[in-house]
């Protein structure tokens, strides 16, 4: 591997910081509607929660089919004009559609919504390339884990906050992700340096951009390819929880907006512990791939509690058992970003955006649609777990196939990046 990027002016902690305030702000935003746009959808479907699953499938497929197209592109433009300028831009427009969704009439508006929502939130992946940039090969697990801890701050307040409001009005979340989403656009305007030089930005082209051509770059590996295939599996199994949590806890246990809300704040905390306390000692011990394989662990015997759970209390109980998954995504990231040069860092990244597109895209189906099905009405008997169980086959599955993929390789060699013509 070649030498590690410079560390910005400011220093590399410096900018990892402003991406982790970046992040918090940005999900907190998102947090916020968790709690109420499942129940929104459920009340213009007027109260028929089998509907509701179905419609909100294709909620999470649109988002998906936005990811699926526009991660490697955003991730491709970064790489070719830098980090920066896609950050502000997808952060505003963040903030335009929240107050679109705000103002829905109509569950319609609300998937139109959601198609904006999944174009703007492909700027993940320029994320997640500028803390490539910044960050040096051996520190990049601790990085990731950073940016999420970042995810679980803004779960623990955003959804607690969502819970609140929405049991006043169920649209006042979206005007608070508005103003959260602009003001996280605002700051990051004013105090975000650019990640990637000038001289080490890539040649733009659509055949890179394009989400088939952004697949060819995992297979320029064989372990790589395989770790994608770890991350398809995973990413299919994770889409279990936007998909079905609202509508699940609230069909078996009948949880309301703000026991929900507080439930995904108390998840967020465990997250915060997990990424921002236990990835690193956990990295040390085990090292990436141990952390990954311990991650997929937690997460198969999690899945599985929330889909035994007979009461509220059980489900709970599951959270922190669950919550340890968080170990897999950090040891992951770093494994694939040490096998790419540093001006492929975006389109990896795109990559990454295209494959959680592509499980979004069967994930959701997947999971409301079995849920739908095992609580429909006139059944002889019913199974509303029987998502969580299929999630957990999901990651049994990639833990199987992580056990090849992730054996050590050789270090990648790095060619210059090319040169414009």
């Amino acid at each position: 591997m070649s030498a590690s990027p410079q560390p910005l002016p400011a220093g590399r902690r410096a900018a990892v910081m402003f991406i982790f305030v970046t992040v918090v702000i940005d999900v907190l935003g998102f947090g916020v509607i968790i709690p109420v746009l499942p129940k929104l959808v459920e009340q213009f479907m007027n109260g028929d929660a089998s509907q509701a699953a179905k419609i909100y499938g294709l909620f999470g497929m649109a988002w998906s089919l936005m990811q699926f197209f526009f991660s490697p592109l955003l991730g491709a433009i970064s790489d070719r004009f830098g980090r920066r300028k896609v950050i502000l831009i997808s952060c505003f427009g963040l903030g335009l559609d929240y107050i679109v969704m705000g103002l829905a009439p109509g569950v319609w508006w609300l998937l139109a919504g959601r198609i904006v929502s999944g174009i703007c939130a492909s700027s993940f992946s320029a994320a997640g390339a500028y803390i490539a940039d910044i960050t040096p090969p051996e520190k990049r697990a601790q990085a990731f884990g950073m940016i999420g801890a970042a995810f679980g701050v803004g779960f623990v307040l955003g959804p607690a906050l969502g819970g609140l409001m929405g049991g006043i009005d169920p649209r006042a979340p979206f005007w608070a992700a508005a103003a959260l989403a602009l003001l996280n656009a605002s700051y990051g305007l004013f105090v975000l340096p650019e990640s990637l030089p000038p001289e080490k930005r890539d040649v733009f082209s659509w055949k890179k951009a394009n989400p088939v051509g952004s697949l060819t770059l995992l297979r320029s590996h064989h372990e790589l390819l395989g770790l994608a295939g770890v991350n398809l599996l995973f990413q299919m199994a994770h889409c279990v929880l936007p998909s079905m949590f609202v509508i699940y806890t609230g069909y078996r246990y009948g949880w309301n907006a703000r026991t929900v809300g507080l439930t995904l704040a108390g998840v967020g905390m465990i997250s915060i512990i997990v990424q921002g306390g236990l990835v690193k000692p956990a990295v040390r011990h085990l090292g990436e791939r141990g952390a990954l394989y311990t991650g997929l662990l937690f997460g198969i015997a999690g899945f599985a509690g929330f889909a035994l759970a007979p009461s509220s209390g059980w489900m709970w109980a599951a959270l922190p058992v669950f919550g340890l998954m968080g170990l897999f995504g950090p040891g992951l990231q770093s494994l694939m970003s040490q096998r790419v040069a540093p001006y492929e860092q975006g389109k990896l990244q795109g990559a990454n955006g295209s494959i959680m597109s592509i499980a979004g895209l069967i994930g959701p189906i997947l999971f409301t649609q079995s849920f739908a099905y095992f609580i429909a009405t006139g059944r002889d008997w019913t199974l509303p777990g029987a998502p969580f169980y299929l999630a957990a086959l999901l990651l049994l599955a990639a833990l199987l196939l992580a056990l090849q993929a992730a054996r050590p390789v050789a270090a990648v060699a790095v060619p210059a990046p090319p040169v414009e013509t």
